[in-house]
């Protein structure tokens, strides 16, 4: 008999044995039936209700700068009815942390609510308190009241070791429909999709769609490894999860005082490209480069300058523009950090008293008291969000979020439109557009040049 011939049935022995050797077990298929009846008992399904207020109708299609005529005959014609109240309602997803009724959802599911409702993988329906949220994340903590009921509860993983490749499972109520399972595969790690200053998202195939938001993504082990919040505008099988590493640094916050307490340096910072880490005499594209400094700032304090670039925090390495607003927030309040810049072809150290972020600051990804006015959230965009937005070839500040009631709102602005010019100045990026701002005054109205896609458009901008 072949040596070929032992080996195989050696192995048929083993298996017949119910020894399986470690290569074989990773080359079947997880079992994502006992995995589903296993975890779907931690998966709940949460329904709000909040009160908004209706000025006056409004007609479908006619919304945008481009409608003032219709917008102006409503409000005349309109003038001192009352306003009308109604109930809007949204869907989403969340999971059981504790036995005790602790669970964690997206902040966007139940910001605002009037009132929360969650149901069980068993039928029961619970009012639900919120404990506290975080806008900066996109994460929430509620609380139900079973009683002396312990319930199930889904066990938080290690997104760190987490590969590309792996398989997961997403489990939520999407478009409604309870209790949903899919599956697929971490497609990506350290996604930047233009949420927010800490964008580090897990990318994966697994369908997540509207109501899935807030639900939990598992790994064959049965531990949530994300939580699911973002997919892409008319994109298929493309969906995007917080790490659940960053959410355990703010889920005992939450529970014990309701909020978050970051670090703040008070820098504004955009990316280095190859050119312009070549104009300062880097070797390498890698850090942050500062274009402002809040005057009076932790920054300013310790002598961090505009047009320095941040390489390190605490020995750590900024290797990317985003790195620095994640590992900064991540500082205790009032520790001492050593900060590595490069400035004049040398590296410096300096040492800064890190401060609380709050009223009297903002993150350090670039926002400034321009946004806050405006009451919208401007990028550079990367090749991959002008790709995704339909804006490929275009250079300008890209809008990324617009506040509710805001001038930004007032004037039409939306996520994904590409500010290219103000008064007929070309703007290349968002400090081009800082600066035209900067120039007027309130009362006045700024002229915006938009693309929205592959349509140009003007609008009129009130400066507060």
């Amino acid at each position: 008999m072949k040596k070929s011939s032992y080996g195989l049935l050696a192995l048929l022995a083993l298996i017949w044995l119910g020894v399986v050797p470690g290569w074989l077990r990773a080359a079947t298929m997880p079992d994502f039936v006992a995995l589903s009846e296993q975890l779907k008992p931690a998966v709940v399904n949460i329904n709000t209700s909040k009160t908004v207020q209706s000025r006056r109708p409004t007609l479908p299609g006619l919304r945008g700068p481009q409608n003032d005529l219709f917008e102006d005959f409503f409000e005349h014609f309109f003038q001192g009815q009352p306003n009308r109240s109604r109930q809007q309602r949204s869907l989403g997803s969340g999971f059981i942390i504790s036995a005790d009724g602790y669970i964690l959802t997206n902040d966007h599911v139940v910001n605002g609510a009037d009132e929360i409702k969650v149901k069980l993988a068993d039928g029961r329906t619970f009012t639900a308190e919120l404990q506290g949220g975080d806008s900066k994340l996109d994460l929430a903590l509620l609380k139900i009241d079973t009683g002396a009921e312990k319930l199930p509860v889904a066990s938080l993983g290690n997104s760190e070791t987490l590969k590309v490749g792996e398989w997961v499972m997403a489990i939520g109520n999407p478009f409604g429909l309870a209790q949903t399972v899919t599956v697929g595969i971490v497609s990506a790690k350290g996604r930047v999709i233009g949420a927010g200053p800490y964008d580090d998202f897990i990318q994966t195939d697994a369908s997540i769609n509207p109501g899935n938001s807030g639900g939990p993504l598992f790994n064959v082990q049965g531990e949530v490894v994300g939580i699911n919040t973002a997919i892409v505008a008319g994109g298929q099988g493309i969906g995007f999860a917080i790490p659940v590493d960053i959410a355990k640094d703010v889920i005992a916050q939450l529970r014990e005082t309701g909020q978050v307490v970051r670090g703040w340096l008070g820098v504004m910072v955009q990316a280095l490209t190859e050119e312009l880490a070549a104009s300062f005499g880097l070797q390498q594209a890698r850090g942050a480069l500062v274009t402002e400094v809040t005057a009076g700032s932790p920054a300013d304090q310790a002598g961090i300058l505009r047009g320095d670039v941040i390489l390190s925090v605490n020995d750590r390495m900024v290797d990317e523009m985003n790195d620095l607003p994640k590992q900064v927030a991540a500082l205790p309040v009032g520790e001492r950090a050593r900060i590595t810049v490069y400035r004049d072809g040398k590296e410096r150290q300096l040492e800064v008293t890190i401060a609380r972020l709050g009223n009297e600051g903002k993150a350090s990804d670039g926002r400034s008291a321009v946004e806050e006015k405006l009451g919208l959230s401007l990028v550079d965009p990367s090749q991959e969000m002008l790709r995704r937005y339909g804006l490929e070839g275009s250079r300008g500040a890209l809008v990324t979020a617009i506040t509710a009631g805001s001038p930004a709102a007032a004037a039409g602005l939306r996520a994904g439109d590409l500010i290219i010019e103000a008064n007929s100045r070309a703007v290349e990026d968002v400090a081009g557009l800082r600066r035209a701002v900067g120039d007027f005054h309130a009362g006045e109205a700024l002229r915006l040049l938009l693309q929205r896609g592959n349509r140009l458009f003007y609008t009129v901008i009130k400066i507060p």
